[in-house]
């Protein structure tokens, strides 16, 4: 593995911020340049660490994720936002760890907008839930800022139960997808019936009384190559945000391990819709390369978190022999992949750098120029130039995340330090000689978890949709 040290990123970032003043002097239609790139951001969903054959896996097929990593740049020490979907997604779009984020887990326990949630065997309960504010600026309001057209396909899950939540009222051009409300309330999840064009709900006819005809990875990623012809002599910023695998795992074709004997259904499916996903990115990256754009495209691939409890996280090592899974912070829960491609520019390389979601709005804003719409208090860093080979320190900082009064976690460097429950006590590891989490050193080296301890309490902003005991929205 390689390792990138010091600060520096200026000429990058210059070349950026060049590119954007002819854009917006020309009205936004320059067209992307190797230097100035669309941007393409796929992420799964409940992907584990270990499920791509380029991270390890043995028996899952993934070929065009993983000549994206062959071809590319991919990083061994990513984190998501946090061990589940909205609040991960919360980090990626607005810089900022799950201490001060707006959201911080899937429900909230005061505030919010109640609203009523499915479960796959058809449970009905209700639950509150937190959404993205006005007041929250996201990558698309910057890179909209810097002449980028912006699109999300697919899942936002920021929006809680607030249609004027959704993608296209928190800086993004255009959305195609669906909505917490409406997915959780009256369309089946992986052959929808229901989706939304911007504010339009729309029917997908084809599925209409429950037919299983076009899935929604196909459907995704029809808009998303809808959107690209349409912004193809234009720079655009494309968030690809597909369900799969998440759980309930329903695909009916499962082909690719029809042979697999010794597999179960749910595992065969969730394979399946890994693969099948994967066939879906060969689709989007031919269709880019048909048209020229692949020189002049930043690709990148990760998922929000960590493989679920349902997945078959034994038989097919999920979590690449990690501890935990998702809704955990430990880094089965968090640590995910990390890709990143544009031929000619970004290097054949595997990093061991650690990075984590919030540094994705800064280090996408310096290469669209827009370092200057940043918003102040984001907890990310730019990390543009290890994309092209050049180093960065990103070690020596502490990274942190929270479930609000019941799990914490924050790395700095080789140490980290976590808990998982409710009022147990901190525990300490050293990742580089034990990254699956198994020797609690904690008692070993009190002085640094105090430390920690001092710094995660630091870290943790107070919020009114998880008021904590002893603490207003304004303070502790």
């Amino acid at each position: 593995m390689k390792k990138r040290w010091t600060r520096i990123g200026g000429a990058l970032a210059a070349i950026g911020a060049v590119a954007t003043a002819e854009a917006q002097a020309s009205g936004g239609a320059q067209k992307p340049t190797p230097d100035r790139p669309n941007i393409i951001f796929i992420l799964a969903d409940d992907l584990g660490y270990g499920d791509l054959a380029c991270y390890g896996s043995q028996a899952v097929e993934t070929p065009n994720i993983d000549r994206l990593a062959q071809t590319g740049t991919a990083f061994t020490q990513c984190y998501a936002g946090s061990g589940i979907s909205s609040p991960s997604r919360c980090a990626l779009m607005t810089g900022k760890n799950t201490g001060r984020s707006t959201i911080r887990d899937n429900q909230c326990t005061a505030g919010g907008i109640r609203g009523m949630k499915i479960s796959p065997q058809g449970d009905t309960t209700y639950i509150r839930r937190a959404n993205l504010l006005p007041t929250d600026t996201t990558i698309a309001t910057v890179l909209g800022a810097a002449g980028y057209r912006t699109c999300l396909v697919n899942k936002w899950h920021l929006d809680g139960y607030d249609p004027k939540a959704a993608p296209n009222h928190r800086g993004f051009d255009e959305f195609y997808g669906w909505t917490i409300s409406t997915v959780e309330s009256n369309s089946p999840y992986y052959y929808p019936y229901y989706r939304f064009h911007g504010d339009s709900l729309i029917n997908i006819d084809e599925n209409a009384h429950d037919a299983h005809v076009r899935h929604n990875t196909d459907i995704s990623t029809d808009d998303a190559l809808a959107f690209i012809d349409r912004n193809k002599e234009r720079p655009f910023f494309l968030y690809l945000a597909y369900d799969a695998p998440h759980e309930p795992y329903i695909i009916d074709d499962t082909s690719w391990y029809d042979d697999r004997d010794d597999w179960t259904m749910n595992t065969k499916r969730y394979a399946a819709l890994i693969t099948h996903m994967d066939k879906a990115i060969g689709r989007l990256l031919a269709h880019i390369d048909s048209l020229g754009l692949r020189e002049r495209t930043l690709v990148i691939f990760a998922s929000d978190n960590g493989a679920a409890v349902q997945a078959p996280l034994k038989e097919l090592n999920c979590t690449a022999g990690f501890n935990g899974r998702k809704g955990m912070l430990y880094e089965g829960g968090i640590r995910v992949p990390f890709i990143v491609n544009q031929p000619g520019r970004v290097p054949v390389q595997r990093l061991d750098n650690i990075i984590y979601f919030p540094d994705v709005m800064p280090t996408l804003a310096a290469l669209a120029g827009a370092e200057g719409s940043l918003p102040q208090g984001i907890d990310g860093i730019n990390v543009l130039p290890l994309f092209y080979g050049k180093p960065v320190d990103t070690d020596n900082r502490l990274l942190y995340w929270e479930f609000p009064g019941k799990q914490r976690a924050a790395r700095r460097g080789d140490w980290k330090c976590v808990t998982v429950k409710r009022g147990k006590p901190l525990e300490l590891y050293n990742l580089k000689d034990d990254p699956g989490e198994r020797h609690n050193l904690a008692s070993q080296y009190p002085e640094m978890v105090e430390r920690f301890d001092r710094e995660m309490q630091e870290m943790h902003h107070p919020s009114p949709y998880w008021p904590l005991e002893g603490e207003t929205a304004q303070g502790k």
